[in-house]
C-alpha cells in the first residue's frame, strides 16, 4: 500500500440516529430493535423508518434528555432516545 492509499479519504462509518447532529441528513441503513423491545422494528418500520429513506435530526430535549424531534420522508416525529438508537444511518450523498 502506498501513501497516498493511506491518505485516501474513508467513508464515516454508520452510525446510529440519535448520535446524528441536529441538521445534517442522512439514510436509513437497518432497524434493529432491542431484545427487550423486538415490537418497535415492525413499529419504526410502519412510520417510515426503512432501508434507503432519508432522515434528520429537527430538535432535541434539553442536553441529555428525550425527545428527539425527527424528519423521515415528508413527516416529523418525537422519538425517545432508545428508540433513535435502534435506527442505524449512512452518510447522505450530495
Amino acid at each position: 500500500m502506498s501513501i497516498a492509499d493511506s491518505a485516501a479519504p474513508q467513508p464515516p462509518a454508520a452510525s446510529t440516529l440519535d448520535a446524528l447532529p441536529i441538521g445534517r441528513p442522512a439514510v436509513v441503513q437497518a432497524v434493529t430493535p432491542p431484545a427487550v423491545a423486538p415490537e418497535w422494528g415492525p413499529w419504526l418500520d410502519e412510520i417510515g423508518f426503512f432501508p434507503g429513506e432519508r432522515v434528520m435530526v429537527m430538535a432535541r430535549g434539553l442536553p441529555g434528555a428525550d425527545p428527539l424531534v425527527v424528519r423521515v420522508g415528508n413527516s416529523t416525529f418525537a422519538l425517545r432516545r432508545a428508540e433513535a438508537a435502534c435506527v442505524r444511518l449512512e452518510p447522505a450523498s450530495a
